[in-house]
């Protein structure tokens, strides 16, 4: 595929963005912006809009000289495959989407990423400011000294110029070709290096405390969950059938991790099993759940874990409805429920187009 891009950049009201040209994403109120590049913007885009905060991702073309570039001559004309993230700087900070960017890439790849060799898909990160160089040099330096590893850290921090919007088929393809996308994904390398280079200390999620990582230490969960909602999510404990929050919610929206917010299940998926916990179909992000054999109550069943938070969320069964079969069996208390009315305001708002009628 490509070679992806990211840049940051915050909307200041000081005319940070009058230089650049071609088609750069509007940002408005007190949106900010970003563009990094690492490898196929597919592959980028998919990843960040996966997390909190983050309002809209565009793939595109930057880093040339040319004009107009085109998925068959951007690389000609001196452009990687990039993305532009919107987002809201007071749910995700600069900082956490480097965090975030270093965690799903090879920094030390100077060739391309990945399977998709060349130029045009090198990594960088495109500054707008120089509070974003800085930020950006310093979490480059401190990757390099972490001992993470044994070969040089080469991506390029670069100074913003234009952006060129992908062309429309390129938008959101993880989504408009599933089976594809997949097919590539899973032949590419990316996620068998990140799995076995940032794992378990993936940060596909910005932690609430500025740390790389979302996982939380034992104490402060403690502090922020109820007994309930800690026993559940971190000691696989069960909350009684009938007597949850959300076995019954008819309401539209949806239900993310309520440790780390990663957006989990839909309503639209939602039934009722007759059981008296939430029920599912099938996850929202599938990417975000963790399945694994259970063997504990002298049973054998499929636990399921969210996999930025690594909560205890239910377990998964194969006697649900149509059109997957499976029934998702959910404890309220590992959820936290986001209306549609709200998902903009919590920083969900790429899901609003779910509930369109």
């Amino acid at each position: 595929m490509t070679a992806l891009l990211f840049v940051l950049g915050c909307n200041t009201g000081n005319g940070g963005y009058k230089e650049a040209k071609g088609n750069m994403v509007e940002i408005k109120g007190s949106e900010a912006m970003a563009t990094f590049a690492g490898g196929c913007f597919w592959c980028v885009e998919a990843d960040f809009e996966k997390v909190p905060g983050v309002l809209k991702v565009v793939s595109g073309y930057t880093g040339g000289t040319g004009e107009n570039p085109s998925y068959e001559s951007y690389s000609d004309k001196g452009h990687l495959e990039a993305i532009q993230v919107v987002y809201d700087p007071a749910k995700v900070t600069y900082a956490q989407l480097l965090d975030v960017f270093w965690s799903h890439i090879d920094p030390t790849d100077a060739g391309g990423q990945f399977v998709d060799r060349g130029p045009g898909y090198r990594s960088a990160v495109f500054y707008h400011n120089e509070e974003q160089r800085r930020l950006a040099l310093e979490s480059k330096e401190k990757l390099a000294k972490s001992g993470r590893f044994s070969k040089p850290i080469v991506t390029e921090i670069i100074k913003f110029q234009r952006f060129y919007n992908a062309e429309e088929y390129h938008q959101d393809y993880y989504k408009n070709d599933p089976i594809r996308y997949k097919s590539y994904r899973s032949g590419s390398g990316r996620d068998q290096f990140l799995e076995k280079v940032w794992e378990p200390n993936r940060c596909d999620l910005p932690a609430t405390s500025g740390k790389a990582s979302t996982r939380k230490d034992d104490a402060a969960l403690r502090k922020r969950l109820t007994p309930l909602q800690y026993e559940v999510t971190q000691k696989e404990g069960t909350e009684p059938p009938f007597q949850n929050e959300y076995y019954a919610n008819k309401q539209e929206g949806i239900y993310v991790d309520i440790v780390s917010g990663e957006p989990l299940f839909s309503s639209l998926d939602k039934y009722d099993s007759g059981t008296g916990w939430p029920s599912f179909t099938r996850p929202l992000e599938p990417g975000n759940i963790v399945a694994k054999e259970d063997d504990s109550l002298l049973m054998k069943r499929i636990e399921v874990r969210s996999r930025n938070a690594d909560s205890h969320l239910g377990h998964v069964f194969s006697d649900g409805p149509k059109p997957t079969g499976l029934r998702y069996c959910m404890n309220s208390a590992a959820l936290r429920f986001i209306p549609k009315e709200a998902l903009e305001k919590e920083g969900y708002g790429r899901y609003l187009r779910l509930f369109k009628k």
